[in-house]
Protein backbone atom coordinates (compact mmCIF):
# COMPACT_ATOMS: atom_id res chain seq x y z
CA UNK A 1 0.00 0.00 0.00
CA UNK A 2 1.35 3.41 -1.01
CA UNK A 3 0.39 6.75 0.46
CA UNK A 4 -0.70 9.20 -2.25
CA UNK A 5 -0.74 12.86 -1.24
CA UNK A 6 -3.48 15.28 -2.25
CA UNK A 7 -3.72 18.99 -2.90
CA UNK A 8 -7.35 20.12 -3.09
CA UNK A 9 -7.88 23.66 -4.37
CA UNK A 10 -11.14 25.59 -3.91
CA UNK A 11 -11.70 29.30 -4.51
CA UNK A 12 -7.99 29.74 -5.17
CA UNK A 13 -6.87 28.25 -1.85
CA UNK A 14 -5.54 24.88 -0.73
CA UNK A 15 -8.31 23.41 1.40
CA UNK A 16 -9.78 20.33 2.95
CA UNK A 17 -13.57 20.29 2.75
CA UNK A 18 -16.48 18.02 3.58
CA UNK A 19 -17.04 16.52 0.15
CA UNK A 20 -20.82 16.18 0.41
CA UNK A 21 -21.11 19.92 1.19
CA UNK A 22 -19.61 21.10 -2.11
CA UNK A 23 -21.98 23.15 -4.25
CA UNK A 24 -21.27 24.98 -7.50
CA UNK A 25 -23.91 27.59 -6.61
CA UNK A 26 -22.06 30.31 -4.79
CA UNK A 27 -18.88 28.19 -4.78
CA UNK A 28 -19.99 26.93 -1.38
CA UNK A 29 -18.39 24.25 0.79
CA UNK A 30 -17.89 23.47 4.45
CA UNK A 31 -14.18 23.91 5.12
CA UNK A 32 -12.21 21.69 7.47
CA UNK A 33 -8.96 23.50 6.76
CA UNK A 34 -7.79 26.49 4.74
CA UNK A 35 -4.04 26.75 4.21
CA UNK A 36 -1.95 29.89 4.35
CA UNK A 37 0.41 28.19 1.89
CA UNK A 38 -0.05 27.92 -1.86
CA UNK A 39 -0.35 24.67 -3.79
CA UNK A 40 3.27 24.89 -5.01
CA UNK A 41 4.47 24.71 -1.40
CA UNK A 42 2.81 21.33 -0.91
CA UNK A 43 3.93 19.98 -4.28
CA UNK A 44 7.55 20.86 -3.47
CA UNK A 45 7.19 19.28 -0.01
CA UNK A 46 5.82 16.03 -1.43
CA UNK A 47 8.68 15.97 -3.94
CA UNK A 48 11.26 16.35 -1.16
CA UNK A 49 9.60 13.50 0.74
CA UNK A 50 9.58 11.26 -2.32
CA UNK A 51 5.81 10.80 -2.51
CA UNK A 52 4.85 10.71 -6.22
CA UNK A 53 1.50 9.86 -7.77
CA UNK A 54 -0.64 12.16 -5.67
CA UNK A 55 -3.38 14.33 -7.05
CA UNK A 56 -4.07 18.03 -7.50
CA UNK A 57 -7.83 18.60 -7.66
CA UNK A 58 -9.58 21.76 -8.89
CA UNK A 59 -12.87 22.01 -6.99
CA UNK A 60 -14.40 24.95 -8.86
CA UNK A 61 -16.49 24.61 -11.99
CA UNK A 62 -15.12 26.20 -15.16
CA UNK A 63 -17.84 28.85 -15.18
CA UNK A 64 -17.09 29.88 -11.61
CA UNK A 65 -15.65 33.37 -11.02
CA UNK A 66 -13.16 31.58 -8.75
CA UNK A 67 -11.99 29.11 -11.39
CA UNK A 68 -9.03 31.11 -12.73
CA UNK A 69 -7.57 31.58 -9.25
CA UNK A 70 -7.93 27.84 -8.64
CA UNK A 71 -6.43 27.01 -12.03
CA UNK A 72 -3.45 29.27 -11.33
CA UNK A 73 -2.75 27.44 -8.08
CA UNK A 74 -2.95 24.07 -9.85
CA UNK A 75 -0.55 25.20 -12.57
CA UNK A 76 1.93 26.42 -9.96
CA UNK A 77 1.79 23.07 -8.17
CA UNK A 78 2.52 21.16 -11.38
CA UNK A 79 5.37 23.50 -12.23
CA UNK A 80 6.86 22.95 -8.77
CA UNK A 81 7.09 19.19 -9.39
CA UNK A 82 6.99 18.40 -13.12
CA UNK A 83 5.88 14.83 -13.72
CA UNK A 84 5.24 14.20 -10.03
CA UNK A 85 1.50 14.54 -9.64
CA UNK A 86 -1.85 13.96 -11.34
CA UNK A 87 -4.40 16.72 -11.94
CA UNK A 88 -8.17 16.63 -12.12
CA UNK A 89 -11.09 19.00 -12.47
CA UNK A 90 -12.86 19.93 -15.70
CA UNK A 91 -10.51 17.91 -17.92
CA UNK A 92 -11.54 16.58 -21.33
CA UNK A 93 -9.96 15.43 -24.59
CA UNK A 94 -9.58 19.04 -25.70
CA UNK A 95 -7.53 20.31 -22.76
CA UNK A 96 -5.86 17.17 -21.39
CA UNK A 97 -2.63 17.69 -23.32
CA UNK A 98 -2.34 21.23 -21.97
CA UNK A 99 -2.31 19.88 -18.42
CA UNK A 100 0.29 17.27 -19.28
CA UNK A 101 2.45 19.95 -20.86
CA UNK A 102 2.06 21.98 -17.66
CA UNK A 103 3.72 19.18 -15.69
CA UNK A 104 1.04 16.63 -14.78
CA UNK A 105 2.03 13.00 -15.22
CA UNK A 106 -1.66 12.00 -15.58
CA UNK A 107 -5.00 13.70 -16.00
CA UNK A 108 -7.92 12.65 -13.80
CA UNK A 109 -11.26 12.57 -15.59
CA UNK A 110 -14.83 12.01 -14.40
CA UNK A 111 -17.66 14.11 -15.76
CA UNK A 112 -16.37 14.08 -19.34
CA UNK A 113 -16.65 10.29 -19.58
CA UNK A 114 -19.89 9.89 -17.62
CA UNK A 115 -22.52 11.92 -19.45
CA UNK A 116 -26.29 11.75 -19.10
CA UNK A 117 -25.79 9.25 -16.33
CA UNK A 118 -23.93 6.68 -18.43
CA UNK A 119 -20.47 5.81 -19.73
CA UNK A 120 -19.67 7.85 -22.84
CA UNK A 121 -17.45 5.52 -24.86
CA UNK A 122 -16.97 8.10 -27.62
CA UNK A 123 -15.43 10.47 -25.08
CA UNK A 124 -13.27 7.68 -23.68
CA UNK A 125 -11.94 6.97 -27.18
CA UNK A 126 -11.34 10.67 -27.79
CA UNK A 127 -9.39 10.93 -24.55
CA UNK A 128 -7.34 7.83 -25.29
CA UNK A 129 -6.45 9.17 -28.73
CA UNK A 130 -5.61 12.61 -27.36
CA UNK A 131 -3.10 11.61 -24.67
CA UNK A 132 -2.94 7.80 -24.50
CA UNK A 133 -4.45 5.63 -21.78
CA UNK A 134 -1.09 5.64 -19.94
CA UNK A 135 -1.73 9.27 -18.96
CA UNK A 136 -5.35 8.86 -17.87
CA UNK A 137 -6.77 8.25 -14.39
CA UNK A 138 -10.50 7.63 -14.25
CA UNK A 139 -12.20 8.99 -11.16
CA UNK A 140 -14.97 6.58 -10.19
CA UNK A 141 -15.95 8.32 -6.97
CA UNK A 142 -19.25 7.06 -5.67
CA UNK A 143 -22.08 7.16 -3.15
CA UNK A 144 -25.21 5.19 -2.35
CA UNK A 145 -28.50 6.08 -3.98
CA UNK A 146 -30.35 4.63 -1.01
CA UNK A 147 -29.01 4.67 2.54
CA UNK A 148 -30.00 1.07 3.26
CA UNK A 149 -28.48 -0.29 0.05
CA UNK A 150 -25.09 -1.95 -0.38
CA UNK A 151 -24.73 -0.64 -3.93
CA UNK A 152 -22.69 2.42 -4.88
CA UNK A 153 -22.98 4.52 -8.03
CA UNK A 154 -20.48 6.84 -9.68
CA UNK A 155 -21.03 10.55 -9.06
CA UNK A 156 -19.90 13.41 -11.29
CA UNK A 157 -19.62 17.20 -11.30
CA UNK A 158 -17.69 17.46 -8.06
CA UNK A 159 -19.74 14.65 -6.45
CA UNK A 160 -23.03 16.48 -7.00
CA UNK A 161 -24.73 14.40 -9.72
CA UNK A 162 -25.52 10.70 -9.55
CA UNK A 163 -25.09 8.40 -12.56
CA UNK A 164 -26.63 5.02 -13.34
CA UNK A 165 -23.15 3.43 -13.48
CA UNK A 166 -22.60 1.10 -10.54
CA UNK A 167 -19.20 0.73 -8.94
CA UNK A 168 -18.45 -2.97 -9.37
CA UNK A 169 -15.84 -5.30 -10.80
CA UNK A 170 -17.57 -5.38 -14.17
CA UNK A 171 -17.50 -1.58 -14.47
CA UNK A 172 -13.81 -1.42 -13.54
CA UNK A 173 -12.96 -4.12 -16.04
CA UNK A 174 -14.89 -2.29 -18.76
CA UNK A 175 -13.07 0.98 -18.08
CA UNK A 176 -9.62 -0.52 -17.61
CA UNK A 177 -8.80 -0.42 -21.30
CA UNK A 178 -9.00 3.37 -21.25
CA UNK A 179 -6.86 4.35 -18.27
CA UNK A 180 -3.73 3.70 -16.23
CA UNK A 181 -5.38 3.64 -12.80
CA UNK A 182 -8.51 4.52 -10.82
CA UNK A 183 -9.16 7.16 -8.16
CA UNK A 184 -12.10 6.50 -5.87
CA UNK A 185 -13.50 8.99 -3.39
CA UNK A 186 -16.15 7.59 -1.07
CA UNK A 187 -18.09 10.83 -1.43
CA UNK A 188 -20.27 10.56 1.66
CA UNK A 189 -17.25 9.87 3.87
CA UNK A 190 -14.97 12.48 2.28
CA UNK A 191 -13.75 15.06 4.78
CA UNK A 192 -15.81 13.79 7.71
CA UNK A 193 -13.04 11.84 9.51
CA UNK A 194 -15.58 9.24 10.65
CA UNK A 195 -13.84 6.18 9.24
CA UNK A 196 -13.61 4.66 5.80
CA UNK A 197 -16.59 3.51 3.72
CA UNK A 198 -16.13 -0.22 4.26
CA UNK A 199 -18.58 -1.15 1.53
CA UNK A 200 -16.59 0.74 -1.09
CA UNK A 201 -13.31 -0.81 0.06
CA UNK A 202 -14.85 -4.29 -0.11
CA UNK A 203 -16.07 -3.76 -3.67
CA UNK A 204 -12.65 -2.51 -4.75
CA UNK A 205 -11.00 -5.52 -3.14
CA UNK A 206 -12.87 -7.78 -5.55
CA UNK A 207 -11.10 -6.19 -8.53
CA UNK A 208 -7.60 -7.39 -9.34
CA UNK A 209 -6.34 -5.20 -12.14
CA UNK A 210 -5.12 -1.61 -12.43
CA UNK A 211 -3.81 0.39 -9.47
CA UNK A 212 -6.52 2.01 -7.34
CA UNK A 213 -6.36 4.90 -4.89
CA UNK A 214 -9.00 5.15 -2.14
CA UNK A 215 -9.96 8.46 -0.50
CA UNK A 216 -12.54 9.25 2.14
CA UNK A 217 -12.93 9.10 5.89
CA UNK A 218 -9.48 8.03 7.07
CA UNK A 219 -8.97 9.49 10.56
CA UNK A 220 -6.79 6.92 12.34
CA UNK A 221 -4.13 4.38 11.46
CA UNK A 222 -6.69 1.65 12.18
CA UNK A 223 -8.63 2.89 9.13
CA UNK A 224 -5.59 2.26 6.97
CA UNK A 225 -5.24 -1.26 8.38
CA UNK A 226 -8.93 -1.95 7.71
CA UNK A 227 -8.59 -0.56 4.21
CA UNK A 228 -5.67 -2.90 3.53
CA UNK A 229 -7.71 -5.85 4.82
CA UNK A 230 -10.94 -5.09 2.94
CA UNK A 231 -9.07 -4.06 -0.19
CA UNK A 232 -7.00 -7.26 -0.09
CA UNK A 233 -3.80 -5.27 -0.35
CA UNK A 234 -4.86 -3.85 -3.72
CA UNK A 235 -5.50 -0.26 -2.67
CA UNK A 236 -3.33 2.78 -2.20
CA UNK A 237 -4.67 5.50 0.10
CA UNK A 238 -4.83 9.25 0.36
CA UNK A 239 -5.43 11.12 3.62
CA UNK A 240 -6.72 14.68 3.60
CA UNK A 241 -8.44 16.37 6.53
CA UNK A 242 -6.98 14.00 9.14
CA UNK A 243 -3.37 14.72 8.12
CA UNK A 244 -1.42 17.11 10.32
CA UNK A 245 -0.31 19.03 7.23
CA UNK A 246 -3.96 20.02 6.86
CA UNK A 247 -4.78 20.60 10.50
CA UNK A 248 -5.63 17.01 11.45
CA UNK A 249 -4.41 14.67 14.20
CA UNK A 250 -2.40 12.18 12.11
CA UNK A 251 1.26 12.82 11.45
CA UNK A 252 2.70 11.94 8.08
CA UNK A 253 5.12 9.62 9.88
CA UNK A 254 2.20 7.67 11.33
CA UNK A 255 0.45 7.42 7.99
CA UNK A 256 3.55 6.24 6.15
CA UNK A 257 4.28 3.67 8.85
CA UNK A 258 0.69 2.38 8.63
CA UNK A 259 1.14 2.07 4.87
CA UNK A 260 4.30 0.03 5.40
CA UNK A 261 6.74 2.80 4.54
CA UNK A 262 8.63 3.11 7.82
CA UNK A 263 11.67 5.31 7.56
CA UNK A 264 10.56 7.01 4.34
CA UNK A 265 10.76 10.50 5.84
CA UNK A 266 14.17 9.85 7.35
CA UNK A 267 15.45 8.47 4.04
CA UNK A 268 14.13 11.50 2.19
CA UNK A 269 15.85 13.85 4.61
CA UNK A 270 19.25 12.17 4.27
Amino acid sequence: MRFRPCIDIHNGQVKQIIGSSLRDKGDAAVDNFVSEQGAAYYAALFQRLGLPGGHVILLNAKDSPQYEATRKQAMEALAAWPGGMHVGGGINAGNAEEWLNAGASHVIVTSYVFTKGRIDFDHLEDLRRAVGREHVVLDVSCRKKEADSDRYFIVTDRWQNMTDVELCTETLQTLSGYCDEFLIHAADAEGKQNGIEAGVAGILGEYDGLPMVYAGGVHATEDISLLRQLGRGRLDVTVGSALDLFGGPLSLDEVLAACGAEGALEDAAN
